[in-house]
């Protein structure tokens, strides 16, 4: 990378970083959802530290629902993962090094349903998040593809629901990459709603004014 680009990263990388309200770990503070990386595949060391994280993530009952599906760029399962993305998400994550499926067991091992499979997948997400960003990865989770096609053109079993695509690849890249509106998200200052509007001691609050602020 030359010096310009590495400039460029470093500068992206600290406008990223969270204002917030109180202290918290580095990571979750440097943490974003990047729609740039570097064009270098992901080590094979770096994929298994990650899967780690997700395996020693917290589950009911152990149950360990979740399930992944990767492929790395230039692969025909990459491109069928591209395939199932929206538009929108087609302009910036063709671009990522790996392309995943985020997946979990609808039932539980004795065959009852398992209702919180979703929750234990998001958890296991965290962890993979976090242990991503230790190692320098940036991992950006979408929503906006097609499930039943993903499903059937990378073989899913009944059974399994697909919640997520996520885009993943080392930090860096060129912002120019980016069309012009992408460009301004990607650097655009990051903000949160305030702790009053989701933590609620002893009773839910629902008091808001009509512009949506909490009284």
């Amino acid at each position: 990378m030359v010096l310009t680009e590495m400039n460029e990263e470093r500068r992206i990388r600290l406008e990223n970083i969270a204002n917030t309200d109180y202290e918290i770990f580095a990571l979750l503070k440097q943490r974003y959802s990047p729609r740039i990386f570097r064009n270098k595949k992901i080590g094979k060391e770096h994929l298994k530290q990650l899967f780690e994280a997700v395996r020693w993530s917290p589950s009911t009952d152990n149950e360990q629902p979740w399930r992944f599906i990767y492929a790395e760029r230039g692969s025909d399962a990459y491109e069928k993962m591209v395939g199932c993305l929206t538009q929108d998400n087609q302009r910036w994550a063709a671009r990522a090094p790996l392309l995943m499926l985020s997946i979990y067991k609808e039932q539980m091992g004795d065959g009852s349903l398992n209702a919180l499979a979703m929750q234990d997948l998001g958890i296991s997400l965290g962890c993979m998040t976090i242990q991503a960003q230790y190692l320098g990865i940036g991992v950006h989770h979408m929503a906006g593809f097609d499930k039943q096609l993903a499903g059937e053109l990378l073989k899913v079993p009944e059974g399994y629901t697909i919640a997520s695509t996520i885009a993943m690849g080392y930090f860096g890249g060129n912002l120019d990459q980016l069309p012009e509106d992408l460009q301004e998200q990607e650097t655009e200052e990051r903000t949160r709603m305030t702790q009053e509007y989701f933590a609620f001691k002893n009773y839910w609050q629902t008091s808001h004014n009509a512009d949506g602020n909490l009284l």
